[in-house]
């Protein structure tokens, strides 16, 4: 089973997001990657923030495991403490293709609160959601258990 560590990463009312076109497709996913062998999942989000994104950070918590047929995928909030956004060097950006239509381009944005309230393109939607709850409700203690089932 393949296990991702994603970032919640918030600052001055937004959040950064990957900005992908891909296969004809237009999202936005939060950073991460796959969890390398001998790596924790809080290791991999640390190293994917600063592959993807060009900062270092620190987690703070993790918020929410989400459960796929085939993968996992974990995600935790954390805070910036050194790094230039947008500088990231993650083969995503070394070694894309952008007129390959199945590699597509990663552009990391930040994407204001306000405006993630009007985006149903945003991955995995979960995440999306309880970010969007926690501006007003603050994080839950335990990290939330997400299930999807394919149709």
């Amino acid at each position: 089973m393949r296990i991702r560590a994603g970032i919640v990463l918030v600052e001055d009312g937004k959040v950064a997001l990957i900005e992908r076109h891909r296969a004809g497709l237009d999202y936005y996913v939060f950073p991460g990657g796959g969890v390398d062998e001998g790596e924790t999942p809080e290791q991999a989000a640390v190293r994917e923030a600063k592959e993807e994104l060009g900062v270092d950070v620190v987690v703070k918590k993790k918020v929410a495991e989400i459960h796929f047929e085939l993968s996992t995928q974990i995600y935790f909030l954390v805070e910036r403490i050194g790094g230039e956004f947008g500088t990231g060097v993650g083969e995503e950006f070394t070694d894309a293709d952008p007129d390959n239509p199945e590699e597509g381009i990663y552009i990391p944005i930040w994407m204001p609160l306000e405006e993630l309230r009007r985006h149903d393109n945003v991955y995995p939607a979960g995440v999306k959601e309880l970010l969007l709850k926690a501006q007003t409700d603050g994080w839950s203690e335990e990290a939330v258990i997400i299930v999807e089932k394919s149709v």
